[in-house]
């Protein structure tokens, strides 16, 4: 006995009449009379007392009513559930982030996607660059937001804009309101992360740096955005960082626009290149919509 054969079943079973059985199931009384023989024989029991003038469940017809309900709801359960998972609108989505991407465009993109698909479950997963990249790879995230960019064959890459670089310095710093020059600055310790592996961040600050002729002979490294931020707050020294992080008062730190105008940062979203899902084209649509509107 398939499903189809169990929704003849039940419609039997509920009207009690095969004409209107038939009519409730749009087929013609014979089919619908050989197909309940069919089912009778294949499970070897007698399901209904067919009298002259009306039909009636027998023992065994009253079971399989009572369980085939139950698992024909349960089969169309599963059915509306695959359907919605396949149009979008539940499922889970897993998405991968850098640090710094929680103060610039994250946020709004997350809750436009939330708010489009409710239903569907989001996994958020703070990783830097390199693990951004292994665990696309690896198929343990679907999305990730990268600074600048993952950089792979297997991946494609969305770029969803650019921000200008501050300088996060402690509060405890004598410094004249306004922006700053780096030059002047060339011999404080500047705190960069992360430490590894590289190339990273640290070494996109470094080489800006460089570029505009300006070497920062003092360096502490440390792994990611989150601490070389706590470090600045404690007067470890100071940090280059995209502007949207200067966006929230930090207890502690005081952000300086820069006078020398370093390489801009650019904050992607990025996906396996084989990558078929339904969730993964509707957040990164929202990303982009987002984006334009941000940038």
């Amino acid at each position: 006995m398939n499903i189809k054969q169990l929704e003849y079943f039940i419609a039997l079973a509920e009207e009690l009449h095969f004409g209107r059985a038939a009519e409730r199931l749009g087929m013609a009384q014979p089919p619908l009379s050989r197909q309940i023989k069919q089912i009778e024989d294949d499970l070897g029991a007698l399901l209904f007392n067919r009298g002259r003038n009306a039909i009636t469940l027998t023992q065994a017809g009253e079971r399989l009513y009572a369980r085939g309900t139950a698992m024909l709801a349960e089969f169309n359960d599963i059915k509306l559930e695959v359907r919605r998972i396949g149009q979008g609108a539940e499922g889970r989505l897993r998405v991968g982030f850098v640090g710094s991407a929680t103060y610039g465009i994250l946020p709004t993109i997350l809750k436009s996607f939330r708010a489009s698909y409710p239903d569907v479950n989001l996994s958020l997963i703070p990783l830097n660059n390199a693990q951004l990249h292994r665990s696309l790879i690896r198929r343990e995230i679907d999305i990730a937001f990268a600074r600048p960019a993952l950089d792979d064959a297997e991946i494609t890459t969305r770029k969803l804009g650019d921000e200008p670089l501050v300088l996060a310095v402690p509060d405890t710093l004598d410094l004249p309101k306004g922006a700053v020059d780096l030059r002047n600055l060339a011999g404080e310790t500047f705190v960069l992360y992360p430490e590894f592996p590289r190339p990273s961040f640290a070494d996109f600050v470094l080489n800006s740096c460089a570029a505009l002729g300006i070497e920062l002979k003092r360096r502490v490294f440390t792994m990611d955005f989150q601490t070389a931020i706590a470090l600045v707050s404690v007067g470890e020294g100071v940090a280059v960082v995209p502007q949207s992080v200067g966006s929230v008062q930090r207890t502690g730190v005081r952000f300086h626009d820069i006078v020398n105008p370093l390489a801009k940062t650019g904050v992607s979203v990025n996906h396996r290149l084989d990558e078929q899902g339904v969730h993964v084209r509707n957040f990164v649509a929202i990303a982009q919509k987002v984006a334009r509107k941000t940038f």
